[in-house]
This record gives structure tokens, C-alpha cells and sequence, in this order.
């Protein structure tokens, strides 16, 4: 199997080696999963304005219409993931849109004459979104059960400022954030680990409450 990079790819994203270009093909994925358009949107505006040059397969996100709709679509997410429980019906609905993007951004990083590093990349991506993805979901819902409304918005605050962090220390500095990204993905699997106990847990309990039977006199 041929491991090496065709030129026309390294030429077109000035002479990056293939870790530079997982790193940006990770965090695409990972950042898919929290807040999709604006991954979208901040890379094509990246690209529009030279800020950094676009792999082949990722300079359709440069189409001025790509930008307009994505643009769109970020001030719709930024808006619905401060409202509670609104948050978590965006989550569950985006579950089918996050992780296979995520996989499609990543892949784009290498293009379609890579080969093994385009699967490669798109399964990274894929599974870097969904785990992103199933902890955002995860802690969103279980903050929702707390009537005050401040740990929500600062958790979606804070995925707003995490995202165009790790896109450009996977452009800038791709060993940072490969650092980055495992501290983040072992802080993530714990937060899944609990949060499914505390849902759990939750369930259990409104399913006792609720579904006794009432008492006799």
C-alpha cells in the first residue's frame, strides 16, 4: 500500500506533511461535532480571505453561497444552543447531520486521488464528531435539569470559543493541539461516562415516581 501524499496535494496546501494535515483533518472532525457551521463557515472565510490556502477538497467552502448559508446557520445555532432544552431538540436532530459532515470535512483535507489517507481522515473525522458530538449532547442534557440557566449558557459559550481555538492550532501549531485534542477527548469520555449515569439514573427515578401505583386509603 502506498503511503505517500501526491504532490498535487502537498502543492496545494503549501508543502504541509501529512501530520500537519491530520491535524487539520481532526480538528475539522472533532470541531464538527460541537458547532458544524461554523466550522464551515470560518474555514471558508479563512480561505476567501487568504488567511490560510484550502486543501482542493475543502475550497467549495469558499462559494459565496456556502458562506451566506453556513453564516446563516451559525447565528441560528449560536442563538438555539443558549435556550434550554431547545439546545438539546438541536442536538438530537444534528446527531444525524454532525458526524457524517465532520467525516466528509476531514476527508476533504486529503481530497480523493489520496487514497488510504482519504479513509483514513474520513474515519478519524467521523469518529472525532461523534465523540464530540455525544458529549455535548450528553452534558447540554444534563445541565437542562438545573433550573438556573447560567451553567448552560457558559458551557455553550465555551464550545463557541473552543472551536476556532483548535482550528488554528491545528493550522499554526499541530502538535499543540494534537496535545490539546487528547486532553480534550479524555475530559469528553469521562463527561459521557458520567452523564449517561446521571441520565440514567434520572430516568430511573421519574419512571419509579411517576409510574407507581397510587396508594389505597
Amino acid at each position: 500500500m502506498d503511503w505517500s501524499l501526491p504532490p498535487s496535494i502537498t502543492q496545494t496546501v503549501a508543502g504541509l506533511d501529512a501530520m500537519h494535515l491530520l491535524a487539520l483533518a481532526a480538528a475539522l472532525g472533532w470541531a464538527s461535532g460541537l458547532r458544524l457551521y461554523a466550522v464551515v463557515f470560518f474555514t471558508g472565510l479563512a480561505g476567501t480571505f487568504g488567511w490560510i490556502t484550502l486543501p482542493a477538497g475543502l475550497q467549495v467552502l469558499q462559494h459565496p453561497g456556502v458562506l451566506a448559508v453556513s453564516g446563516v446557520m451559525v447565528l441560528v445555532e449560536f442563538l438555539a444552543d443558549k435556550v434550554p432544552w431547545l439546545d438539546s431538540a438541536w442536538d438530537a436532530v444534528h446527531t444525524f447531520i454532525r458526524i457524517p459532515a465532520g467525516a466528509a470535512l476531514a476527508a476533504g483535507v486529503f481530497g480523493a486521488d489520496a487514497g488510504a489517507w482519504t479513509l483514513i481522515a474520513a474515519l478519524m473525522g467521523g469518529g472525532l464528531a461523534a465523540t464530540a458530538h455525544v458529549a455535548k449532547a450528553t452534558t447540554r442534557a444534563a445541565a437542562n435539569t438545573s433550573p438556573e440557566p447560567f451553567s448552560n449558557i457558559g458551557l455553550s459559550l465555551l464550545g463557541d470559543a473552543a472551536v476556532p481555538v483548535m482550528l488554528w492550532l491545528a493550522w499554526a501549531h499541530p502538535a499543540v493541539f494534537f496535545v490539546t485534542l487528547v486532553l480534550a477527548l479524555l475530559v469528553m469520555s469521562a463527561l459521557i461516562v458520567l452523564m449517561f449515569k446521571f441520565l440514567r439514573g434520572l430516568w430511573s427515578a421519574l419512571r419509579q415516581h411517576f409510574g407507581a401505583a397510587p396508594a389505597r386509603a
